[in-house]
C-alpha cells in the first residue's frame, strides 16, 4: 500500500491509477472501520487526516481527468475530518523520488499525454 507524498503530475499511469485504487482501500479501512490494513503503516498516518486524504483523492482525480480518464468512485465529502494537510512521512521526498527513479517505468518524466 502506498499513498505517494509527490505531485501526481510526475506519475506514470500505473502509479497514478495503481494510488488511486489504493486510496480507496485505505478510507475504507478507515470510514468503514475495516480491519485489513489497520496496523500499516501507510493506514496509521492518514488516520485523524481524512480531509488530507480526500484532498490528496482529488488532486489524483484532477490529474486523471488532465489525461483524459474518466472517474467514477467519488468520496463521501461529508466524512472529511482532521487536518487538511499530511506532514508525517514514511519516506522523505528525496526517497520517495528515488524509489521512482529506479522503477521500471515512466514516472517523472514529462510531458505527460
Amino acid at each position: 500500500m502506498r499513498i505517494w507524498d509527490l505531485p501526481p503530475e510526475i506519475l506514470c499511469r500505473q502509479h497514478l491509477l495503481g494510488e488511486h485504487r489504493e486510496l480507496h482501500g485505505l478510507w475504507n479501512v478507515i470510514t468503514l472501520g475495516k480491519t485489513g490494513y489497520r496496523e500499516h503503516p501507510e493506514t496509521k498516518r492518514w488516520v485523524g487526516r481524512l480531509a488530507a486524504l480526500y484532498g490528496r483523492h482529488e488532486a489524483l482525480v484532477a490529474e486523471m481527468h488532465r489525461r483524459g480518464y474518466r472517474h467514477k468512485t467519488p468520496l463521501d465529502d461529508s466524512l472529511t475530518d482532521g487536518l487538511e494537510e499530511q506532514n508525517i512521512l514514511i519516506d522523505s521526498l528525496d526517497e520517495q523520488v528515488r524509489m521512482l527513479t529506479e522503477k521500471p517505468c515512466p514516472c517523472l518524466i514529462a510531458p505527460w499525454p
